[in-house]
């Protein structure tokens, strides 16, 4: 999405400034890539599975304690 400001005839260039910005302020660009910037990926398959196993192995390690009683 490209915005664009031309400047009028004898206009400071300051004001040609203000003007982009509230136009780029009105137009939400800023604020969408600011939601994007840090968008994080879904992990792969493999991450994922062995994410699964990990947790596995944990919740049954930690049963595993609760019934000696040492948790």
């Amino acid at each position: 999405m490209a915005i664009e400001v031309r400047r009028k005839e004898k206009e400071p260039v300051q004001s040609l400034i203000t003007r982009f910005t509230r136009k780029v302020k009105q137009s939400g660009v800023l604020l969408e890539a600011k939601k994007r910037q840090y968008r994080d990926r879904l992990p792969n398959k493999r991450k994922r599975r062995l994410s699964a196993i990990y947790r596995a192995q944990k919740t049954k390690e930690y049963e595993k304690m609760k019934k000696l009683g040492l948790i």
